[in-house]
């Protein structure tokens, strides 16, 4: 058997799959680690680099993660890493860190890049055939218009759940004001404002990647009596309870979306920042439904491995 290890390390979590490669071309999964390392957080009042403290957790979650792939005979390892260190001044300084610790080559995506990777992870997973997709991570939101199943157009563009949150002070204790959630969709309206694509008159469907998405869906299905931790792939909501869901946790303290989120309570000092780019999307294309996937950048580069293999 032979065995591949995919390492992402996200803006906000630091994320590991260990897959088996059956005879067919097909994966199995074996084992699948997440830890949330916010490695973009405090860059911008650290002058665009990285923090050492951001630096230290991800390199502990990577030494922890290695200690699982490395059961597995004759692994092959792959090291991607996303908006943060794409934006770093210091990247360099990191990815060195990062190989003398694990012995791993990280590969810097561009931002096209995982906006595709996202398509094709989605699109391997989900009967879809005109659709928006819409990945918000920590610190960039990758959107890629579909059409009959191919990606027509797509973006990387640079805000996420937590650079939004720390650039309009979204993560306050109380209740966040009106006037800074209302700053922050002026700016994210203003990026959207350059994709002449997204003015399209089509009313279809988004299908959701990112861990603010995630939690979304996890809430929505607790208050339909649901399992929070089954998979979620295909789960639907309409944008009307997208809409709804987001205001409701607009009008509540920290600690009550802590205890409203549960298990994911670290999520809330960005849920709300991590939701906007979904709430605003929806008011400039019309998007009656969402549609959440699994399958995202790391499944996207599962497909390409396994094409080329």
């Amino acid at each position: 058997m032979s065995y591949l290890a995919v390492i992402d390390l996200g803006s906000n979590s630091t994320r590991m799959v260990v897959e088996e490669l059956q005879a067919d071309g097909n994966f199995v999964e074996l084992r699948r680690r997440k830890l949330d390392t916010r490695l973009a957080e405090g860059m911008d009042e650290n002058d665009g680099e990285l923090t050492d403290a951001a630096m230290t957790r991800v390199v502990n979650a990577l030494l922890e993660f290695q200690q699982d792939y490395m059961m597995y005979d004759d692994v092959k390892v792959v090291g991607i890493a996303t908006a943060a260190v794409r934006e770093a001044d210091n990247q360099a300084v990191f990815l060195d860190k990062v190989f003398r610790a694990v012995g791993v080559e990280i590969r810097v995506l561009t931002g096209d890049q995982e906006a595709y990777y996202d398509y094709l992870g989605a699109a391997s997973a989900l009967d879809i055939s005109d659709a928006w997709l819409l990945d918000t991570g920590g610190a960039s939101v990758e959107l890629v218009g579909i059409e009959d199943r191919m990606a027509t157009n797509m973006m990387s563009l640079p805000f996420g759940a937590v650079n939004i949150s720390e650039k309009f002070k979204l993560n306050v204790e109380g209740v966040v004001s009106p006037e800074a959630i209302a700053k922050a969709a002026k700016y994210v309206n203003t990026q959207y404002a350059k994709l002449p694509w997204l003015d399209d008159t089509v009313t279809l469907p988004i299908i959701l990647l990112g861990g603010a998405n995630r939690s979304l869906a996890r809430l929505d299905r607790v208050k339909h009596g649901l399992p929070a931790d089954s998979d979620f792939h295909g789960y639907e909501m309409s944008t009307s309870a997208v809409i709804e869901t987001y205001n409701k946790l607009t009008t509540m303290t920290k600690a009550e979306r802590e205890e409203l989120l549960d298990l994911e309570a670290n999520r809330a000092d960005i849920i709300i920042s991590g939701l906007l780019p979904l709430i605003e999307l929806i008011k400039r294309t019309g998007a009656n439904k969402v549609i959440f996937s699994a399958s995202g950048v790391r499944e996207g580069l599962l497909q390409e491995y396994r094409m080329e293999n």
